[in-house]
């Protein structure tokens, strides 16, 4: 789970959207009048304000002031008391309601607890404030701060970073908050849970106390040896340990006071108190483990318990379940189907013991079930069990069991239990935060393939949809190969969820786009458009003319290249015929620093060449064509970065290749054939074989087999490099690649829908290959198993499942294209791919581009 997408969940049922904020929904100080020549700017989260005269340097020492519901609205005044008289700029969350979910459990470490931020012009302006603002909220409460340096007992804390938003591509390709380095390059300005000082950084002399105190509390005299960290959220730790006066293996759960607050307001610490009561509650049950010690350091608060022997079930499924395989083997079946039964059957007894003292786990979930080595069961995690009498609602839970609202006290065990009925067999019952009605579906698809009694399945299902009507699912034409039906039904979906009145975004995707992807080809319009324009879907006017506008003035912060941004737009608009507006995309695009980005296809430097050649052909700009020539010569001359970043096709060395491949249709020059070769090369080598032969990208955790950042999206680029150049030696060696990345591209079960990380990449990857493969007629019926239907359409949930997506990468209109690229009469693509076609498109240009592309003359 990524609990960024947490925050997205609350503003829309149906889609990921940014969190709505009203006047009564903001802090009061929000709306007090501001003194003439100040201006306060609204953000998503943040209310700004500058002074009439703004002395915010680029970078520097700002100061975060930490607060909680109790000390909020006192810390915001006295802020505002200091700073305004002073000029000094300042921002604060705007209200309440985004405090809470800053320091909810599973929001971002690195940003937690800050309510206000601080820019003090430079070091002397800093120890004014730390010394000025100290005095005045000192002794208020408020979570700690990790990132930061805690100024004495706080709330005043400091971190070194940018102040002006600037972006830089990081290692994995990504744009993240930058600054500048002691040589003046933009570095990623990181925002991680601990406290560092950037080596070019002076500290002032006003921090020097505070950094020696840092290290003050240690554990040097518990009985307790730390072996590992088990796991982290924003409320604390969970960590393996020995007791070094028996050498007996226990667990220690952190609280952080303050922090790590769930949908009641209880923050870690009070969870943590009650776990602790609740294990003593149910002490005796086998399954349950003994609550052994409680104790304090610091001002945090420690649980320690006993160690279960184990593994949690959702580590079982890459190894165990037969559906990850290309094909059914029965035996496999029989064994996973008798060994799932007896998990739950172990579960749900567990579950009837601990109600039968009293209590409701209220947090069943795959990641706090332990399965012992004797495959007997335990359950982990009591922090927000309740007593059965309260009747209560659950504060945390795994939106794959989350029970529904009206479900109270073991009622929510009891739908969970039912979750787990159906997700043992297909892990997908995240989908249930969207349509419980998928419950009837699923339970048939686990029919199809597990011999599982139908009454194990009809008793879950039953439990799931109570109060609801049955329906068909609505797959109009996925299972039965309609195309016709099929384009319309997800046509249908996304015009309907299009919001051309809104200025942030056109049609609802991940949540991406509000971090300046609304634009671009991964996650905007452009994307959107283009599956629409490649399907020969019918043309909107109105769409096309939301992204000529947007592009005319992007939104602060919109990514420049090809999938992230400008360029991707330009490339859309210019297909479309917009030619004024394409141009003027790009100009801002180029108007910025873009020599400096990196080598991936997502927003960087290949992404740059492929779009500028394509936009000089379509708009007969050549100085676009010279710019592409640049970029191109940079990628060359950066070639050795490609060992330092994750391979794929969004971000690794595939990209690179395709652009060289481009260039060689265009050229016929062989030295852009080597640098295709050696980057494809860098690629295949993360690449590992698994127990099926599946041929995939070995991250460091975990296979991947997908289009951004695994192996199928080096596949895409090895048929196009065997297209144009079938015979060479490199041409060996790749189609030996592709058998094993075609088995990676054959499961039976994939867990998410999306283009780019699911069963439509595999889809499009086959079906651009042979539109007969039987396999890709089984992917295009299995992507029924993800649909959800939407106005008078289908739509497909977008990363994490919990709400539905219309983008490129992550939703519906990926879906559409991996459909129609499949077809056997089909031109459709993702840009810059056509391995259909062996012969260039565009007729051999006289230019070789510049010779520092030529590898014999580096």
């Amino acid at each position: 789970m990524d609990q960024r997408y947490e925050l997205y969940c609350l503003a829309d049922r149906f889609f990921y959207d940014a969190p709505k904020v009203t006047r009564s929904t903001e802090f009061d100080i929000a709306h007090r009048p501001l003194p003439e020549g100040w201006q306060r700017i609204p953000g998503d989260e943040w209310l700004n304000y500058e002074p009439p005269v703004t002395r915010i340097p680029v970078q520097g020492w700002k100061v975060h002031v930490s607060g909680c519901a109790e000390s909020a609205d006192e810390i915001l005044e006295r802020a505002w008391e200091y700073c305004v008289p002073r000029d000094i700029a300042f921002k604060h969350l705007r209200g309440p309601g985004t405090l809470r979910m800053r320091n909810a459990k599973y929001a971002p470490r690195g940003a937690s607890g800050k309510l206000v931020t601080i820019y003090p012009a430079d070091d002397r302006e800093l120890a004014e404030v730390l010394a000025g603002l100290g005095r005045r909220v000192a002794g208020l409460p408020g979570p700690y701060i990790l990132s930061d340096l805690r100024i004495g007992d706080g709330p005043l804390y400091v971190r070194y970073g940018g102040f002006a938003r600037r972006r830089v591509a990081d290692e994995r390709g990504e744009m993240v908050p930058a600054m500048e380095n002691g040589e003046g390059d933009l570095v990623p300005d990181r925002r991680g849970p601990v406290f560092a000082v950037p080596d070019w950084v002076t500290l002032p002399d006003c921090l020097r106390p505070h950094l020696a105190a840092r290290g003050a509390t240690t554990t040097a005299e518990l009985p307790y040896r730390i072996e590992a960290a088990l796991h982290f959220s924003n409320g604390g730790g969970v960590y393996s340990g020995i007791d070094t006066r028996t050498g007996n293996s226990v667990i220690l759960k952190e609280a952080r006071p303050y922090a790590g607050l769930a949908a009641d307001g209880a923050d870690a610490v009070a969870r943590l108190g009650r776990e602790r009561d609740m294990l003593e509650r149910l002490a005796g049950i086998d399954g349950v483990p003994d609550m052994l010690e409680y104790f304090t350091l610091g001002e945090h608060h420690f649980l320690v318990q006993e160690k279960i022997e184990g593994r949690t079930l959702n580590t079982f499924f890459a190894e165990r379940h037969p559906l990850l395989d290309p094909e059914l083997d029965p035996g496999k079946v029989a064994g996973y189907t008798a060994w799932a039964l007896r998990i739950h059957e172990g579960v749900e007894r567990l579950i009837e013991e601990i109600h039968g003292r009293g209590v409701v786990y209220n947090d069943l979930h795959m990641f706090n079930i332990m399965v012992r080595p004797d495959d007997s069961v335990a359950l982990i995690d009591y922090e927000v069990a309740a007593l059965a009498t309260d009747r209560s609602r659950q504060t945390l839970a795994n939106p794959a069991f989350q029970a529904p609202a009206n479900r109270r006290g073991v009622e929510v065990d009891r739908y969970s239990l039912a979750c787990l009925r159906l997700a043992l067999f297909v892990p997908m019952t995240t989908l249930f935060t969207q349509d419980r009605r998928k419950a009837w579906q699923l339970a048939d698809v686990i029919a199809e393939h597990f011999p599982v009694p139908q009454e194990f399945l009809d008793e879950a299902v039953a439990e799931i949809t109570t109060g609801l009507r049955r329906w068909a699912p609505a797959t109009l034409g996925l299972e039965d190969a309609d195309w016709t039906a099929a384009r319309t039904g997800l046509g249908n979906a996304i015009r309907s969820s299009a919001t051309p009145d809104r200025p942030d975004r056109l049609f609802p995707g991940d949540i991406a786009q509000f971090a300046g992807a609304s634009l671009g080809l991964a996650h905007g319009a452009a994307g959107v458009l283009y599956a629409l324009h490649a399907t020969n879907a019918e043309r909107n006017p109105g769409f096309e003319a939301w992204l000529a506008q947007a592009v005319a003035h992007p939104p602060q912060g919109t990514g420049l290249g090809l999938y992230d941004g400008l360029l991707g737009a330009a490339f859309m608009l210019a297909t479309l015929g917009y030619v004024d507006p394409a141009l003027e995309a790009a100009s801002h695009s180029l108007s910025e620093r873009w020599e400096r980005l990196g080598v991936d296809l997502y927003g960087g430097l290949p992404g740059y060449a492929l779009a500028l050649h394509e936009l000089a052909d379509l708009t007969g700009e050549e100085s676009l064509r010279e710019a592409g020539w640049r970029a191109a010569e940079l990628v060359a001359d950066r070639m050795d970065l490609l060992k330092n970043v994750r391979p794929g096709f969004l971000y690794g060395g595939s990209g690179v290749a395709l652009m060289f491949l481009r260039l060689y249709e265009r050229t016929r020059d062989e030295g852009h054939l080597t640098h295709a070769a050696a980057a494809l090369r860098r690629d295949l080598d993360s690449c590992v074989e698994d127990r099926n032969g599946a041929l995939q990208v070995d991250d460091g955790s975990k296979l991947l087999p997908y289009i951004d950042k695994g192996s199928v999206g080096v596949g895409l680029v090895i048929d196009e490099y065997l297209a144009l150049s079938p015979d060479d030696e490199a041409a060996v060696e790749f189609a030996e690649a592709r058998d094993g990345i075609r088995t990676a591209a054959a499961s039976l079960y994939y867990a998410q829908p999306s283009l780019f990380r699911g069963r439509a990449g595999m889809l499009l990857y086959l079906g651009r290959q042979d539109p007969d493969d039987p396999v890709a007629h089984r992917h295009a019926k299995s992507l029924a198993w993800h649909a959800i239907p939407y106005e008078n359409g289908l739509a497909f949930p977008g990363d994490q499942l919990y709400r539905l997506s219309m983008d490129l990468c992550t939703g519906t209109a990926g879906v559409l294209l991996a459909l129609g690229a499949a077809r056997a009469d089909a031109s459709a693509d993702l840009p810059f791919l056509r391995a259909r076609a062996t012969a260039p498109r565009l007729p051999v240009e006289t230019s070789t581009g510049p010779a520092s592309l030529q590898p014999e003359r580096r």
